[in-house]
Parts: structure tokens; sequence; C-alpha cells
């Protein structure tokens, strides 16, 4: 099985007549992906690689069917067209967009609050490679060639590498159930816990890998959810070991405190919680092999 898409989930792109999102969508699409409609206000009626567009997600969901979107919507504008999928009754929600500013993300939060929790949307991003479910559907930016369809669950804040580590599994010839992309944002739609909560319940999925970043409590928040909850076995990796404490970083907008959120902490939390830890990202495809073969 797979989390959150397979080869049947509807799916639409938000800003589908932009270089990006139209180079995206037919990469999505040549994958087996099942893009269904395409969103760009005032372009209604033409169409892209095939793809009807609308002028709104609600006209493209009324006419489709859509219950999946993908944004590919500048910083200045994607809020509101997160916001707009979710009015519309979109329930998985993927925003690619780098650069939302926080107070933006932190609108479409509360927004998304109005909803009673059974009918609240699933965001993953923003700032993140996306969704895939390997041979069944991809909903991202990722190079859907280095995926292949297995039974590791993988969740990642960091694009690439999430991409390294698929690329591990492939070599040592194992797959990926799917990888989640949920972004390197301070403030992001969905954690390592909700994806984890999903890949508890998924049959096929017999071990998961983990790879966060600096700045947050998420990769904590997640060991010790882990150590009581979680019924097979997980490979942790924190990136930015060298980071200086009291400093930005990078495109992920991290910021290390003084105690608590720096790799070194995030990777002691992990080991006292029963997590195997990669030593380093070169070794993510044997310590994933390594807790399999005890399992």
């Amino acid at each position: 099985m797979s989390i959150l898409i397979d080869e049947k989930t509807p799916i639409l792109v938000q800003g589908i007549t932009g270089d990006k999102g139209s180079f995206h969508a037919k990469e999505m699409i040549d994958y087996g992906t099942n893009v269904v409609a395409g969103v760009t206000p005032g372009k209604g009626g033409k169409t892209v690689h095939g793809v009807p567009i609308f002028d709104t997600v609600r006209e493209a969901v009324k006419q489709t069917g859509a219950t999946t979107s993908i944004t590919f919507v500048a910083p200045p504008y994607a809020a509101d067209a997160i916001m707009e999928a979710a009015d519309a009754g979109i329930r998985l929600i993927c925003s690619i967009t780098d650069g939302i500013p926080a107070q933006d993300m932190m609108r479409v939060k509360r927004y998304f609050l109005r909803y009673p929790r059974e009918k609240r949307p699933t965001m993953v991003g923003p700032n993140c490679a996306g969704i895939i479910s390997p041979g069944k559907a991809m909903l991202g930016i990722m190079p859907g060639h280095i995926y292949k369809q297995g039974n590791v669950g993988l969740i990642s804040r960091s694009g690439t590498l999430g991409y390294e580590a698929a690329s591990q599994l492939k070599e040592l010839g194992l797959g990926i159930s799917t990888s989640v992309g949920i972004g390197g944002d301070p403030i992001n739609g969905s954690s390592f816990l909700d994806h984890l909560v999903l890949f508890d319940q998924d049959p096929e999925t017999e071990a998961v890998l983990i790879i966060g970043e600096i700045g947050g409590p998420q990769e904590a928040e997640a060991a010790a959810w882990i150590k009581e909850n979680f019924s097979k076995p997980v490979v942790g990796f924190v990136a930015g070991l060298t980071a200086p404490k009291g400093r930005r970083m990078g495109h992920a907008g991290a910021i290390i405190s003084a105690t608590g959120d720096s790799a070194a902490e995030k990777t002691e939390i992990m080991k006292s919680y029963g997590l195997a830890v990669a030593p380093s990202p070169a070794e993510f495809g044997s310590a994933v092999a390594a807790v399999l073969k005890r399992a």
C-alpha cells in the first residue's frame, strides 16, 4: 500500500500554466499520476498537456472530482491558493513554494482550524519536494526514476537528503512505500508525527526513515511518540551537526537556540527513545537495511 496518494488519486495543479507548474505537471503525468485538472485564474477553458484548466478550484473540483492539489504559486499569493483549495473541499494540499512569509503560514494554520478535525485538510509543505508513492503517483518535483517501490516509509525535511536516501535504498534493492517531504520552513503544514501515524497503519510499510534538520521541536516530539506508540523500526538522522548556535541556517530558515534543537542534541534525544540513528547521510541505506534485518 501507500499513504496519502496512489494511482487513483484525482489531482489538480494550481498554477499549471506557469513554467514550473507546466514542467512538473508533465513530469507527474508522464509518471502515471492521475492529473485531472489545472487552475489558473483567467485561463479557464484552455488546456495544458491535455489537462483542462479552470478559473477556480471550486469549479475544478465540481467538474472533475479532484481531491488533492499541488500548488505552484508565487509566495505572495500562495497562502490564498492554499486556503482556496481548502475552501473548495480539497483534502490533501501539497505546497512546493519556497519563501512563503511566516505570517502567511500562520494565517493558513488558523484558517484550517475552522474545519472539524475529521474534515480538516492535510497539508504537506511548503518549501518541500512533495510526495511520491513509487510506481503509483508523484505529487511533487522529485526525480521519479530514483524511487523503487517497496516497504520503507520516508519522511524528510530536506528534499535533497530525501533523494539521497531513495537512491541508496534502491542501490541495496530496497524500496519505498511513500516518501513525504514535509519541508524545512519554521511553520509547515504537517509534521513527522502526522505521517508516522499513517505509516503505522499501513500494513505494507515495515520500517520508516525520518530525516530531520536543525531548529524546532518536531524530531524530539516524533521520537517520544515513536517509543510509546509506534510498532515498527525507525531510523533517524538530523542534518546540521556543525551549525553554529543562534544563527539562521540556509533555505530552511532554521535557527539554533541555546539548547535543545541542535543536530547533536536531537540525535541524542532520538537515541534515548530507542531509535536507530544513521551516522551520516552516506549510511541511510545501510542503517535501514540493518533494522529490517533485525525486525
